[in-house]
Formats: C-alpha cells, sequence, structure tokens
C-alpha cells in the first residue's frame, strides 16, 4: 500500500509508508527538498537526508523539526542527530529551558543546507535527521539524569554524533557519561559566562552549576584538554576560577576576548586539544545578554555572536563526538532571537563535524 502526495507541479507521486517527507504531510521537487542520494568520499551510494527548501515548501508550514529535516524515531544509519532534552530542573535561577528545543525547532526553519560562509555542506557528506526528544522526568532530576544517560548509550552505540539542543545545563552530566563510556575520558571545549564547577548547590550534588566537577570526578574528562571560554561575573569567593585551574583547565575569562578575534586562541586550542575525542558544549549565556537574553542566568559584557561563530569554526579538525547548546529559554526573549541565534549555531557545529565535506 502506497500513499499518496502531491508535488508542485500537479504530478501525484507514489511512497510506500515508510517515506516521511521532513514538512509532515508535504512532497516537494527538487534536490533540496527530500532524503536524497549524494555520493561522496567513501560513501557511494549512501541516502542522505535533506531539508524541506523555503523556495518549495513554505517556512511557515508542516511540523517543526531541527532545520526541517526529516524526523527519525532513532539514531540507527545516521552519522549525526538533533536530539532535544527539555528540563530546566536543574536552573538556579529564572525557569523555561524546558521550552529551549521545541523553539530552537521553530527558528530553524531559517536554516539553509549549505554553509555560505565557510563552504561546508553537511547534507551532502553524512546522514542527520532529527530524533526528537528524550523522554524526561520533570519531577525527578536524579531520574532524568538517568534517562538521558541511557538515551545517549543508544545513541553512541550506533556510532552517531548526538547535536543536543538544551535544557539547561545539567545534561552536560549525563550525556558526558554516556559518550566516556564509549570514548574514554574526552577533551572539553566549554563556552559559558559561568564554570560549572560548584560542589553543592542549595545541598544537591546534580544542577546546572556543578555538571564539570561531577565529570572530573567521575573522570570523564581529560583535564589538560578542557578550555572554558567566556567566564565572568560575580562570584562566592575572590578566584571562581581555582579549581578550574587546579584541575589542570585553560581558563579564558571574558576580559581576554573582548574587541578581538578569537581564531589565534582558537588555534592554540587545537593544538591542545590534538587528535582525540573532544566534546563541545555552548552556553548560550556565553553571549552577551543584548545579543541573547533568552536564558536563565544572564551576566553582562559577554561574547559577540560573532566570536560564538568563530569558536564553532575554530573546531574544525577536532575529532568532535557530541556537542550541545543549551540554556535558551524563550519566555525571557519574546523576539525569538536567542533560540535562532540558538539554532545558527548548532548548524554551525553540524559544519565542523569531521566527516563533512567542504565545497
Amino acid at each position: 500500500m502506497f500513499s499518496l502526495c502531491r508535488n508542485f507541479s500537479g504530478v501525484r507521486r507514489a511512497f510506500p509508508p515508510s517515506f516521511r517527507p521532513a514538512a509532515a504531510g508535504l512532497c516537494s521537487q527538487g534536490p533540496t527538498s527530500t532524503s536524497r542520494v549524494a555520493p561522496g568520499p567513501g560513501a557511494s551510494g549512501q541516502r542522505y537526508n535533506a531539508p524541506v527548501s523555503a523556495e518549495v515548501v513554505a517556512r511557515v508550514s508542516g511540523i517543526p523539526t531541527m532545520a526541517r529535516l526529516p524526523h527519525r524515531e532513532t539514531a540507527d544509519g545516521l552519522d549525526a542527530a538533533f536530539v532535544g532534552v527539555p528540563i530546566d530542573t536543574g536552573t538556579s535561577n529564572r525557569p523555561g529551558a524546558r521550552f529551549g528545543p521545541r523553539q530552537i525547532r521553530v527558528e530553524s526553519a531559517m536554516l539553509r543546507a549549505f554553509n555560505s560562509s565557510t563552504g561546508a555542506a553537511p547534507y551532502q557528506s553524512i546522514a542527520v535527521a532529527d530524533i526528537g526528544d528524550v523522554n524526561v522526568n520533570l519531577y525527578d532530576l536524579k531520574d532524568t539524569c538517568r534517562r538521558i544517560r541511557e538515551a545517549y548509550r543508544s545513541i553512541l552505540s550506533t556510532g552517531c554524533v548526538p547535536l543536543t539542543l538544551g535544557g539547561d545545563h545539567t545534561i552536560a552530566y549525563p550525556i558526558l557519561q554516556a559518550v566516556a563510556e564509549r570514548h574514554g575520558p574526552v577533551g572539553l571545549v566549554h563556552v559559558d559566562a559561568h564554570a560549572d564547577t560548584s560542589d553543592v548547590m542549595l545541598g544537591e550534588k546534580i544542577g546546572h552549576g556543578t555538571p564539570f566537577r561531577r565529570c572530573v570526578e567521575e573522570g570523564l574528562l581529560d583535564p589538560g584538554r578542557v578550555v572554558q571560554v567566556g567566564l565572568r561575573g560575580s562570584s562566592y569567593s575572590a578566584d571562581a576560577y581555582a579549581w578550574s585551574r587546579a584541575q589542570g583547565f585553560r581558563v579564558v575569562p571574558v576580559e581576554e576576548c573582548w574587541f578581538r578575534s578569537l581564531a589565534p586562541l582558537m588555534a592554540e586550542v587545537r593544538a591542545q586539544m590534538g587528535g582525540a575525542p573532544v566534546y563541545l558544549s555552548f552556553d548560550i549565556d556565553a553571549l552577551d545578554p543584548g545579543f541573547a537574553p533568552g536564558t536563565g542566568t544572564p551576566e553582562i559584557a559577554g561574547l559577540t555572536p560573532i566570536q560564538g561563530v568563530e569558536i564553532i569554526r575554530g573546531c574544525r579538525g577536532l575529532n568532535l563526538v557530541g556537542c550541545d547548546l543549551v540554556e535558551v529559554s524563550p519566555p525571557y526573549d519574546t523576539t525569538g532571537n536567542t533560540a535562532l541565534t540558538g539554532a545558527n549555531l548548532l548548524f554551525e557545529m553540524l559544519c565542523v563535524l569531521p566527516k563533512v565535506r567542504y565545497l
């Protein structure tokens, strides 16, 4: 049995029931609008997914998926997958990050298939899809961490690289538990206003201010290959970053980033990371709240979006085994610009994954 769908030349086309256009219920014409074959090096005959083109299907049409990609139930057969983790149970100030994945997906309708600035062609290089959200427990943060860890074990077991839509920064801890199980201790490029290395928050060991302390305690990170960029703000002690430095982290406070390109910094980071596995964790509050107000713990005098893009593009060549974009809180930005920025940064992350070709 085949379902029928009308394309935009008025011709009826038949598809098997398993075929799911990226915009549910719509079929479209053209090589950038549906799943297609795009052979590349070592991938002859590989089936890739391409976003629905806004030249054919209006951006406001269809069910939102990340970048208007097809939705898949699992990561099987994918090289990379967008996955949402919609929690804000670990936040210490303003809530709302549980709505981050949904709003990022909505704003990602603006994304197109190619990175015209860098020449990256991710959808001609690797198989990518949106695999939905982890089914979190909004009443129990520890149980949520268990669910995240198990979900990412499953994703990583397929060889897929997860690109995560957060959700508050607590999620980095269980994700890195799963990542380290597969890859061993990893390097970390951590972009944030906060070090997230507190021991306890209101007596609790798990929260969005503690993930990287927990990761060090459990041996999930290679401390000599950890870089924290953009740190700033008031603190509870005279040197808020002493613990990070004591572990061997490289700490780059925001003052070292003001009024300059971060391309030279990232050249140093690439040399430090080498060829071993690296995880990229980007908290949207690393950016100045003038650019990204929709977040739970904003700090003034932050990075610019240009510098954020420089950091991510500077990760090209690293052995990235996972990335996240966290702490988007849509209720605090009625313009949608914070989620739009987050969507674009996630696209930039996709573009620097190891298998992506550049035209």
